[in-house]
């Protein structure tokens, strides 16, 4: 506690100008600081000048006053409750006390925002009341003010452009239409907004609500409306319809006059009210996707909180993200139609199935997921001249068109060295392994090429097979066995080969009512996955669908594939009957 004698009081024995009748009285006047001192109940009983000053009040009129009542409010402007006054708590303990951010009123209403500090006054260990100093701070917090509004706007510019650049990287991994609506709607909500709404023209002229997403996710139930867009120069009032129509984005707040109030002008601007109005929307904004002259359709943000709306930097934000989404959906459209002319041209390419004698057979050929394009894989199975079945399965090294191409090439050319040849099946990779260079465009493939000799009917059969690189065949038996036969393995087609080496050729009987399966490396690759578990894999779901019809096993095989595969299938089955 600071002890502060009352002037005049003790002061017996001083010399020097401290002694001197009204030295006190000055240095109070003179003190730049306002001070005030009250009584123990909280009156004023004095004030000097730079105290007057700064609460434009005279000496006289605040003399006897209760200074709580008169000086201290809210930072409204209201009386404060006495309890939540800390100057009167601290003279009623008599304690020392310091505060910083409390209102005072001035003479002329104006609120000044003070730093005060307060000591008790004691004369002989009684109490005589307390002194304040104190000093204005309005222009210090109004400064402060300043400096956290600038370093919140940094903060925010810093999250839209944030979020700007993960909508970037995020949509640039996917070729969907639908993966990349869905990675965008949850990345926007809830961090910009608590809905958001995507509409898509259709090549019919109308407009198509492919995503809906809210503080729980996809809602399905606001997704499906296809409404025809109104002709450019109708009458409409819809925001969703300019944008659509005039490529401009537009802002809507709560007070101003939007197709949440009016009636609707088209099928398309009522679909859109009910959705605003579903959502209890108070802000929202309507962004073309795309550039102006070429608008693929429209992204809706919403707000539901009139105290936080969206705001025209908002706009700008979301626009640009509009331009984005619409240049990947773009391009994710002429990715799809060309991943369906190539997926066309392959399953054209894979002939229809024989089915000698007795011998069956079954094929399937799966594109590569999602996100991935078309691959070289195929399968053949035909007669030859001497009525020996031939069976093969490929895969040309890429995932693009080229590949496509590729693969065609090799299938016919294949087709024709194979045809009213009788030699071992390596003679014939051989010679197409000569001619690839020179007559197609294929850089590097695999594939096995195998003869099933035997009568088609009685048997008994053989395969001879010579294989270029490619998955060894699996040969499941009678008794639940089941192999790889790995034998007859060379190098890959387009690598270089020893001068005066032939490929190998190998032989395996193969059993009565045994199941011979030809596949690609997609079906035993996977990320995150070594070939050995693969073929593990395969070998041990081959075992369980062993007795099920061909069909099924196959459709069995591509279903039980791990997730996360990204490259195509082709698999080719033989099954023998039962003698």
């Amino acid at each position: 506690m600071v002890e502060v004698a009352v002037p005049g009081a003790g002061g017996e024995g001083r010399s020097g100008p401290a002694a001197e009748p009204g030295f006190w009285r000055q240095v109070v006047e003179q003190l730049g600081t306002a001070l005030m001192v009250v009584d123990p109940a909280g009156r004023i009983l004095a004030v000097n000048p730079a105290a007057e000053r700064l609460l434009g009040r005279a000496a006289a009129e605040t003399r006897g006053k209760d200074a709580h009542e008169l000086l201290h409010r809210d930072t409204d402007g209201g009386t404060l409750l006495r309890e939540q006054c800390p100057l009167l708590r601290s003279l009623a303990e008599g304690a020392a006390a310091r505060g910083e951010g409390d209102r005072y009123l001035r003479g002329d209403g104006r609120l000044v925002t003070i730093s005060w500090s307060a000591s008790p006054l004691t004369d002989g260990g009684s109490s005589k009341g307390m002194v304040v100093l104190f000093t204005d701070i309005t222009g210090d917090r109004s400064a402060r003010r300043e400096r956290a509004a600038y370093t919140s706007a940094l903060e925010d510019l810093n999250e839209r452009l944030t979020l700007v650049a993960e909508i970037t990287e995020v949509l640039g991994q996917t070729l969907e239409t639908d993966e990349a609506l869905a990675r965008l709607c949850r990345l926007l909500v809830p961090r910009l907004a608590d809905w958001a709404a995507v509409d898509l023209r259709t090549g019919s002229g109308q407009v198509h609500r492919v995503a809906v997403t809210g503080p729980a996710g996809r809602d399905a139930g606001l997704e499906g409306g296809r409404e025809r867009l109104p002709e450019p120069g109708e009458a409409e009032r819809s925001p969703l319809v300019q944008v659509l129509n005039e490529g401009d984005p537009v802002l809507q707040n709560e007070q101003d006059e939007t197709e949440t109030a009016a009636p609707p002008g088209s099928p398309l601007a009522a679909v859109h009210g009910d959705f605003l109005r579903t959502v209890h929307a108070t802000s929202a904004i309507t962004v073309p996707l795309g550039a102006k002259r070429q608008v693929t359709g429209a992204l809706t943000l919403v707000r539901t909180d009139p105290a936080h709306p969206f705001d025209t930097e908002d706009l700008e934000v979301v626009s640009d993200i509009g331009r984005r989404v619409g240049l990947v959906i773009d391009n994710a459209r002429r990715f799809g139609r060309q991943r369906a002319v190539a997926e066309a041209m392959q399953r054209n390419l894979l002939a229809p199935l024989p089915q000698p004698g007795r011998l069956r057979l079954a094929a399937r050929y799966q594109p590569a997921p999602a996100g991935s394009q078309v691959g070289g894989d195929w399968y053949d199975a035909f007669e030859l001249k001497d009525g020996t079945l031939a069976l093969v399965i490929g895969d040309v090294v890429g995932h693009d068109l080229t590949a496509a191409a590729g693969m065609a090439q090799l299938h016919g050319i294949l087709r024709a060295l194979v045809w009213d040849h009788t030699g071992s099946p390596g003679a014939v990779v051989d010679r197409l392994d000569d001619a690839m260079p020179a007559i197609t465009t294929v850089p590097m493939a695999t594939l096995v090429l195998a003869r099933v000799e035997g009568h088609p009917h009685t048997g008994p059969w053989t395969l001879r097979w010579t294989s270029a690189g490619h998955p060894p065949p699996l040969l499941l038996t009678p008794g639940g066995h089941a192999r790889y036969l790995e034998a007859g393995q060379g190098l890959v087609l387009g690598a270089p080969l020893v001068t005066g080496t032939g490929r190998p050729n190998a032989t395996q009987s193969l059993p009565p009512g045994s199941t011979l399966l030809l596949y690609t490396d997609g079906l035993v690759e996977s990320p995150g996955s070594d070939l050995g578990t693969g073929l593990d894999r395969l070998r041990r779901h081959a075992l369980t669908l062993a007795h099920a019809p061909l069909d099924t096993l196959c459709d069995q095989l591509l279903a039980r594939m791990p997730p996360g595969s990204t490259d195509d299938v082709a698999l080719l089955a033989m099954r023998l009957p039962t003698l």
